[in-house]
């Protein structure tokens, strides 16, 4: 009996991460249509001009997604202009080093807002390029980690 209580207690703490449809993607195309609703039918609310841009997903019908942004814009995109996650937005300002350590070589210094692509994470860091430059930085206050 105790363990039916605890099963239960778990699925009812744990179940909105469970069953939830909250997952950060990526735009795979230089220009993306955000349409007021889900389907074709609706018309575009706003277009995004950024490939690799990190958008979360926070609902899902048939083929198209809700997403909001780092701004807090929202709307529904088709899931064929979608991909898996593949880059972060920081959120403040950033040092990229040349080794997941504070310690290491600072090789640029990266403005919050701009888009870096993830080429591969640990726990705290990722090693990110962006134009000329690749290292690690910190993932805290990062938009687009899940």
């Amino acid at each position: 009996m105790k363990k039916l209580y605890l099963l239960i207690l778990f699925c009812i703490f744990f179940s909105s991460k469970v069953f939830s449809n909250e997952t950060f993607l990526s735009l795979k195309k230089n220009k993306v249509n955000v349409r007021y609703g889900p389907g074709f039918e609706f018309p575009i609310k706003y277009i995004y001009k950024k490939i690799n841009l990190p958008i979360k997903q926070i609902d899902r019908k048939e083929n198209f997604r809700r997403i909001i942004d780092l701004k807090n814009n929202s709307g529904w995109i088709h899931v064929s202009q979608l991909k898996k996650v593949n880059s972060i937005i920081p959120k403040t300002d950033k040092i990229l080093f040349n080794k997941p350590t504070n310690f290491s070589k600072p090789l640029a210094k990266i403005k919050k807002g701009r888009v870096l692509l993830i080429q591969n994470c640990n726990d705290d860091w990722c090693k990110v390029k962006t134009g000329n430059f690749k290292g690690w930085i910190r993932i805290e206050n990062s938009w687009g980690v899940n």
